[in-house]
């Protein structure tokens, strides 16, 4: 990485804590070319408006009076081009988001570590000092080309970002990194294989390619170009056939006759997002959606179900003396019965009814397109599956005993589950191990 940058920028640290702001802030003012110092949001706010050279952002998210997004969106505002790098110790898949949303370039997981945190600000300011180099150099790129491309070649090569320099969507230089990437010696090598750099954007949901211009009338650099900077996320796979994701940065020189466009891989900072995502939405011990999910669910669900007039039907089931089978063979043995029936129910329903693990031994599922007597032979075949199923790790035959419904005109979430847990409770009280069904 080229470190030589950082002593040519000026800094806005913003840390609420005093011994990691004394620290780091000493560290940081040792390698760049000014600091200016914030305990809290407000006052990095201020300060910003102050200091407008600032060249970077490196903030902490969670501070008192304003948190570190916040403050971040409001610079944004002021400055869209500002790299922003993020300390968190957050595992919260919302911060993540929001950060992506607000244009983080880069992030360090606290407690810091300084080679880290000296990294991810490398490689947030690398984009910004490379427009800055290029404009600095000034040569029209139709005017002394062998000099010109020599400096801009030298200037591409010390980029940790995948760059492009593209002429009517003609690729006519590239740096170093995007050699490596897609393991080619040349650009005439990498041209004689691929056309253009965009047929290589895998065609997956969430992720810009070629597709998404079936019914438009601009190329792809003009789609991007009008994209929200959140939106302009494509997906590569690298010379070891490894997928990398990357955001898509575009600079229009000449009016549109040259653009450099950067590529800055964020796949962890994506992995992340995504698993933090899926944890805050699942039962880590079966998998199964979680009741935060269901709620959201079940709000989409309820909202086709008037929209289209369908049935929606519900299965409220739980295991049949669990407490005893946990006191007889511990809770780890419990655990095991749990994961056994989230697999049971999954390949017992279709792919787009919902499976939720409600609480401790309780399950539900959510019956979209499904009236009643539907509903009954689904828990039924549920029902049966369990009772049948045997493992040499389960050492008792478990039942389970089942409440159906079907949502009523006017019923809230609360009452469509309501009336479930009532026929659950039913079919308990009639000796277990059976299917009831709610009635009014």
């Amino acid at each position: 990485m080229n470190k030589e940058i950082l002593k040519n920028i000026k800094v806005l640290y913003v840390e609420d804590e005093n011994d990691v702001r004394e620290f780091t802030g000493k560290t940081i003012k040792a390698i760049v070319k000014e600091i200016i110092i914030a305990a809290d949001g407000k006052e990095g706010l201020e300060k910003f408006n102050e200091h407008l050279d600032v060249d970077l952002i490196v903030t902490d998210i969670n501070m008192p009076k304003m948190g570190g997004l916040e403050m971040c969106a409001q610079i944004k505002q002021i400055n869209p081009a500002i790299p922003i790098v993020i300390t968190s110790a957050h595992n919260d898949p919302n911060f993540l988001k929001k950060a992506i949303d607000v244009g983080v370039s880069a992030y360090a997981m606290k407690p810091i570590d300084l080679y880290q945190l000296i990294e991810s600000m490398i490689k947030a300011v690398e984009p910004v000092f490379l427009r800055k180099q290029l404009e600095e150099v000034n040569l029209s790129l139709e005017e002394k080309v062998e000099e010109g491309i020599q400096k801009i070649k030298s200037i591409l090569d010390a980029q940790d970002n995948i760059i492009f320099v593209n002429s009517s969507n003609i690729i006519t230089n590239v740096n170093k990194k995007f050699l490596e990437f897609f393991g080619t010696n040349s650009l005439e090598e990498f041209l004689n294989n691929v056309s253009c750099v965009s047929k290589l954007f895998k065609n997956e949901r969430g992720f810009f390619s070629l597709e998404t211009l079936k019914n438009s009338d601009k190329n792809w650099i003009e789609y991007l170009q009008n994209l929200n900077e959140v939106d302009r996320v494509v997906k590569i796979t690298n010379k070891d056939g490894k997928d990398r994701v990357f955001t898509v940065n575009i600079d229009d020189y000449e009016q549109g006759q040259h653009f450099v466009i950067s590529l800055t891989d964020i796949t962890e900072l994506k992995e992340k997002s995504n698993l933090l995502e899926y944890q805050a939405s699942h039962d880590l011990l079966t998998g199964l959606f979680n009741r935060q999910k269901f709620h959201e669910i079940f709000g989409k669900e309820i909202r086709r179900d008037k929209r289209y007039q369908n049935d929606l039907s519900l299965i409220l089931f739980d295991i049949d003396n669990f407490k005893k089978f946990n006191d007889e063979f511990g809770h780890n043995m419990g655990d095991e019965v749990l994961k056994f029936i989230a697999e049971v129910v999954t390949r017992s329903v279709r792919e787009h009814d919902t499976v939720v693990r409600w609480g401790g031994e309780e399950f539900l599922v959510l019956l979209p397109e499904t009236n009643i007597d539907g509903a009954m032979k689904v828990a039924e075949k549920i029902r049966i599956a369990i009772q049948e199923f045997k493992s040499k790790k389960i050492p008792k035959q478990i039942t389970a005993s089942f409440g159906v419904t079907t949502l009523f005109e006017g019923d809230i979430e609360e009452e469509f589950i309501k009336k479930a847990d009532i026929a659950l409770y039913k079919a308990k009280k009639e000796g277990r191990n059976r299917v009831v069904s709610y009635t009014t």
